[in-house]
């Protein structure tokens, strides 16, 4: 049909997406598709990098034709992409040397240890806004630089380029024209100066790692280039990119200083803007850019949950006792409580504000009593827990207590998980009518980018679908947290014993 659209790839960790937006901001077609994950050991997260193209194109191509859109119409495709995800590919051939190194990926947790050891972590502190952790991406990108015969030098010749997903999907796009990524990115490889807004050299020297692979950082909306005409039959513009969290932040129009977000996607991620003031956490929290729009950089305060979604996935795929996550709504709401069952669902160690590398996932609580329906409702209920970790943190940061949580990502349809949430944070959860706001971010920044939206019109045409409202005692809100802060505390450093 004729009209002007934006086209948002939405490149997860879990699958590819392409969502097509028309000029009212309203979902055309939505086009998905799984992406193999790669587990060489225990601990070790790979993906096949140029399955990861394909598949994007492939659904892209898929949502365009099915609905008989004319590229032709297609105004701008703006980008969002799994964060701290590392490519490294032969400048010459285009083809990966490795595997992509994937954000869940804990290889390097020995190598995090020798950089905390050598009184790092004050100044990667100050300097990215990160703590030391295997969760970012220059540890990853150390790790195949030295591990791979011959790449260190290869990489120091210049014959290598690197990057997030963003800028591997953006070099393809572009015919290789591109190796670009946006300071949302940048700012999530542990080897960014959030403040100077460039690559620091005394990071770089720390991992090894010549400037000359490395993508030139631009901002997060504008016209960069176009996609190269072979792909789509016309050369369409790309004219965002934000790393998923902060196209979510975005994509919910949480533009002023203080508000905050909570995507329930793979993992769980918190943002609360900060505006143009970089806050360095005391509570365990991670300080990134949001997005860097018309010559202005914004901050958040960012909360990471590793496992979130994955912990449904793990009922669904590896014990097998859901067929469907859509199931544990109204397995968790047939059941009155968990029967005193906690599940810590660390199974890449566990994120904000614990950091540790080293924690477990682990079941507490078991008795005779307890069915897989009670594990179903307990993983639902780790989720909200969670984010309380990391709202209470926040709070703790800013000072300022939380009034409203936004959410959005796949599991935010679930309604018990969702009133659950609102129960043990005592506040409100707002629900926006889309909650494919990772999407809506990456196609908002296009649209800025190429005339056909402003920030004004983005917050007044923003929907809300449902406000859950707390309804839990306090004593009861309580007691049960108390029991999560037990199973936490047991679960932590369980592989150092």
């Amino acid at each position: 049909m004729p009209g002007n659209y934006i086209l948002a790839f939405d490149q997860g960790t879990s699958s590819s997406r392409a969502i097509l937006f028309d000029e009212h901001k309203k979902i055309v077609g939505v086009e998905q598709k799984e992406i193999t994950q790669i587990y060489p050991k225990p601990g070790w997260v790979e993906q096949d990098a140029i399955e990861i193209y394909q598949i994007q194109i492939e659904v892209a191509k898929r949502v365009i034709e099915k609905n008989r859109i004319n590229p032709k119409d297609i105004k701008a495709i703006g980008i969002t992409n799994q964060r701290e995800t590392i490519v490294v590919w032969d400048l010459k051939t285009g083809l990966p040397v490795y595997n992509a190194v994937v954000w869940q990926d804990k290889r390097t947790a020995d190598f995090c240890k020798l950089l905390k050891a050598e009184g790092l972590t004050k100044y990667i502190q100050n300097t990215t806004g990160l703590v030391i952790d295997s969760y970012f991406s220059a540890t990853k990108l150390h790790w195949i630089l030295s591990n791979v015969q011959g790449l260190q030098q290869r990489a120091d010749n210049g014959e290598l380029l690197c990057g997030t997903i963003d800028t591997w999907l953006i070099w393809n796009l572009s015919g290789r024209k591109l190796h670009i990524t946006d300071y949302s990115n940048a700012s999530r490889t542990m080897i960014f100066d959030i403040a100077k807004l460039s690559w620091d050299k005394q990071l770089l020297d720390v991992f090894s790692i010549p400037v000359e692979i490395l993508p030139q950082v631009r901002s997060s909306s504008e016209v960069y280039g176009n996609c190269d005409k072979s792909l789509f039959g016309v050369e369409i513009p790309i004219a965002g990119i934000a790393g998923d969290q902060q196209a979510a932040l975005f994509g919910q129009t949480c533009f002023e200083p203080g508000m905050v977000k909570n995507t329930y996607g793979t993992g769980c991620f918190m943002l609360k803007n900060t505006g143009t003031k970089k806050i360095i956490s005391k509570s365990g929290l991670l300080t990134t850019i949001a997005w860097g729009i018309d010559g202005q950089v914004e901050y958040a305060l960012e909360g990471s949950v590793f496992i979130a979604g994955a912990a449904i996935k793990w009922l669904r795929d590896a014990l097998r006792i859901i067929k469907h996550a859509s199931e544990t709504e109204e397995i968790a709401n047939s059941l009155t409580d968990t029967d005193g069952v906690y599940v810590v669902p660390a199974f890449a160690g566990l994120g904000a504000p614990h950091w540790d590398m080293y924690a477990r996932g682990a079941i507490f609580g078991v008795t005779q009593g307890v069915t897989d329906k009670h594990l179903v409702r307990a993983t639902l209920e780790s989720i909200a827990y969670q984010t309380k970790d990391v709202i209470e943190a926040m709070s703790l940061d800013s000072g300022i207590p939380i009034k409203q949580l936004n959410v959005d990502g796949g599991a935010s349809v679930n309604n018990f998980l969702m009133q659950f949430q609102a129960d043990i944070l005592n506040i409100d959860v707002v629900r926006p009518k889309i909650v494919e706001s990772t999407a809506v971010g990456a196609a908002a920044l296009a649209g800025i980018a190429v005339g056909m939206w402003n920030k004004q019109e983005l917050a007044s045409q923003h929907e809300i679908e449902h406000v859950f409202k707390p309804c839990m005692t306090d004593e009861k809100r309580s007691t049960l947290y108390c029991g999560w802060q037990k199973a936490v505390k047991r679960a932590k450093g369980w592989e150092k014993e």
